[in-house]
């Protein structure tokens, strides 16, 4: 299929979709899908999969990335970047609020036909982002030392955390517009560009990787620098690109002439992006809170279980992708149809996200209790004795991921709508007095098992709460739109 074709696709009856014509989902302006009609089920998996293949992209980017690290450069090397990954994890994880509220406002602006209201949010969100990520870098480049010192970074790795976190900073500003260009399109219907573009992002970063950190051919040898760098150029040629992708298929979000003044958002839009992206944010703040919590309590077990979790959580990355795609396919495609006013078809969103997603999941839960032991050794060695205390740990809580996932869909339908202090709420009570408390009260009984049973227990908490929210409907009111120019 080249860039300029429609998709087709055969047209499907649901039986699950009484509401909609069993018809294609059509195109809508310049190459977005249009997510408000068509089997719901078929578009639903259609519009997730780029979203889900670009998750599996991006980790994979990164654990071929440390590998080059520990390989070339050592341990200490490999240290100096989990710091600085954590630094780089909350300076993203605090502006994912921001982008995925103006995500919403896109995605309802799609569905009612008005694109110059999905410009105005999209501008809005890239300007905000520029602006945020240029303050970050700045401060970031000047005070690297003492956020090292602060997070306590080991002695032997910190002038390498110190040349890597710099360069990282530098790198933000593309980085940053980059990832909400990415979310803007797919709000838009477009969940293939940033597909795209992530492709080209991440063979990039592992070619030149070698290349920066050995010093290959004429370029000079950058050491741990190397790594940093190779990551910024190769978002910033992915940016650039993009960019000049959204010019040339003239991309409904692309902006021109009286547009470009979209980047410098009114008041108005401001107050409503910050007012709904804060408490988003602050659930990623949470959720990465409530881990870092956990691997404190894991690591009071001794060595043996803490390298045991952290192979764990190796393979947990994967088995979560599914719920996080079809979330965020769930969450953009309910945006266009409240936008549109089809709210015959919002519920069968969400069963469709729920079902969809467990069968996913299901099946990569199976697999991995079938081949675990393998999978493991990757990260362990074969001969390694975390091996066993980590497969332990799978059989108790790797069913975690389909309440959890489940959750994630629901949280995605309320976040639709503008809903999102209830969500927030539902995350923080469960990640830490409900599994916290749980782990208290198990552990004189069950020792190191109440971790791991506190996992799939506080995601049936969290689940039962979404459900109850999402049953009682207020969340399903007019979502107030900031005010036009």
């Amino acid at each position: 299929m080249t860039d300029g074709e429609s998709i087709t696709l055969t047209p499907v009856a649901v039986a699950s979709d009484p509401a909609s014509a069993p018809l294609p989902p059509r195109q809508t302006a310049r190459g977005g899908m249009d997510l408000t009609s068509g089997p719901i089920a078929k578009t639903l998996i259609i519009f997730a999969l780029p979203t889900l293949a670009s998750n599996v992209l991006q980790t994979l980017s990164g654990s071929v990335n440390s590998i080059w690290v520990g390989q070339f450069l050592g341990n200490s090397a490999l240290a100096a970047t989990a710091n600085a990954n954590i630094i780089m994890f909350l300076m993203f994880a605090t502006f994912f609020g921001f982008g995925m509220a103006a995500t919403v406002l896109i995605g309802q602006a799609i569905g009612r036909g008005d694109i110059d209201a999905a410009r105005r949010a999209a501008g809005g969100a890239i300007g905000l982002a520029a602006l945020f990520a240029v303050v970050i870098a700045i401060v970031g480049w000047f005070t690297s030392d003492a956020i090292l010192r602060l997070l306590e970074t080991p002695p032997e790795a910190f002038a390498l955390a110190h040349d890597y976190l710099r360069v990282t900073f530098v790198a933000i500003p593309a980085s940053m517009i980059s990832v909400t260009l990415m979310m803007a399109s797919r709000g838009a219907g477009d969940a293939v560009t940033p597909l795209r573009f992530m492709v080209l992002t991440v063979v990039i970063d592992i070619v030149l990787n070698p290349v920066l950190i050995l010093g290959l051919g004429p370029v000079p040898r950058l050491g741990i620098a190397g790594s940093a760098l190779a990551t910024a150029i190769a978002g910033t040629i992915s940016l650039i690109g993009m960019v000049i992708w959204f010019y040339a298929k003239d991309h409904p979000l692309r902006l021109r002439g009286r547009e470009l003044a979209y980047l410098s958002p009114s008041w108005r839009e401001l107050r409503f992006i910050i007012a709904r992206g804060l408490p988003m944010g602050a659930q990623m703040l949470v959720i990465s809170g409530a881990g870092l919590v956990m691997v404190g309590l894991v690591n009071r077990e001794g060595l043996v279980t803490a390298a045991a979790y952290g192979a764990t959580l190796q393979l947990w990355n994967y088995i979560q992708m599914p719920a996080l795609a079809v979330g965020a396919a769930v969450s953009a495609m309910a945006a266009q149809n409240i936008g549109a006013q089809r709210w015959d078809r919002v519920a069968t969103i969400t069963n469709s996200g729920i079902t969809i997603n467990l069968a996913m999941t299901g099946v990569l839960i199976a697999l991995l209790l079938l081949f675990d032991r393998a999978a493991l050794a990757l990260f362990l060695g074969s001969g390694s004795e975390a091996i066993e205390v980590s497969r332990h740990i799978q059989y108790i809580a790797t069913w975690t991921f389909l309440p959890f996932g489940t959750t994630i869909v629901i949280i995605g339908t309320l976040r639709a709508n503008g809903s999102v202090v209830p969500p927030l709420i539902i995350l923080a009570l469960s990640m830490f007095p409900i599994r916290f408390g749980i782990y208290h009260f198990a552990y004189p009984a069950l020792g190191a098992d109440a971790i791991w049973w506190s996992f799939p227990l506080s995601s049936l908490a969290s689940l039962a709460m979404a459900w109850a929210v999402y049953r009682r409907g207020g969340w399903r009111r007019a979502l107030p739109q900031p005010g036009t120019r």
